[in-house]
């Protein structure tokens, strides 16, 4: 069975506002990890009591700002700055993963100068922060909808630049609903991806809504997660439309029997 880890950014809302009321909110209803976005608008001591509390897991959050770091001669301290800021409400919240954007890239170069960029970045991200025990995980997003303008759109890209980094410290989130929307075979990324990939996002497509509200068949791609060797964690990266409780009930069916 697959560990599911519910986005208290935007689940369990009916909880309240505050983080740490959600995750509270998540373990009565019997789960034992959630996923953030980001550390900046939240109380962090208030949100490791709760996880504390609760012996809920936080699996993931992302890195801040969501730097552009790609345009030649960009100023990268903000960046390190965010990051460094990031791992260490990480390591605070018991968190063993920061994802990790592209940018726009620069729109005077190819595309594979654009990702030889990322590469250098992200390869003296890892000598600065590789010892701190949170793995750094670039997301791949669609760039059809939700990401106009994203440089690593495709799995395939995100795979090129982790593999050239080749650190244990580096790897990819593989997002299901990304990925589809794209036009990508799910089964044919996680083959190519192997064990870069350190973490899952799912959300059901079209309409990024909670899995079983669109056309996704669950039952069959996490069969696939799971023939391609993923055992990690789930991320419930979606826009719920209807009441939280409701809208996790179809995936933790189908995860029962995967």
């Amino acid at each position: 069975m697959y560990q599911l880890a519910p986005n208290v950014d935007v689940l369990f809302a009916e909880a309240g506002a505050t983080p740490a009321a959600r995750v509270r909110a998540a373990a009565a209803a019997g789960f034992d990890a959630v996923e953030i976005w980001t550390t900046l608008d939240k109380d962090i001591d208030q949100l490791a009591d709760a996880l504390a509390e609760t012996g809920v897991t936080l699996t993931a959050l992302l890195a801040e700002p969501r730097t552009n770091f790609s345009w030649p001669g960009t100023d990268l301290d903000p960046y390190y700055e965010g990051l460094e800021r990031g791992i260490t409400n990480a390591q605070r919240l018991g968190c063993e993963r920061i994802v990790l954007g592209s940018g726009l890239g620069f729109p005077g170069m190819k595309r594979a100068q654009n990702l030889e960029r990322l590469v250098d970045v992200f390869s003296a991200t890892v000598a600065r922060f590789g010892g701190s025990g949170v793995r750094l995980l670039l997301e791949p997003v669609n760039t059809r909808i939700d990401h106009p303008g994203a440089l690593a759109d495709r799995t395939a890209d995100a795979v090129a630049v982790a593999r050239t980094i080749d650190s244990p410290h580096f790897g990819i989130l593989y997002d299901l609903y990304h990925s589809i929307v794209e036009g990508e075979d799910p089964a044919s990324e996680l083959l190519a991806a192997g064990d870069l990939v350190g973490y899952v996002h799912i959300a059901d497509v079209p309409g990024r809504g909670q899995p079983g509200s669109g056309a996704v068949d669950w039952s069959a791609q996490l069969a696939v997660l799971r023939a391609a060797g993923y055992t990690g964690p789930i991320g419930l990266e979606y826009f719920p439309t209807v009441p939280t409780l409701e809208s996790v009930a179809h995936i933790r069916a189908v995860a029962r029997d995967v």
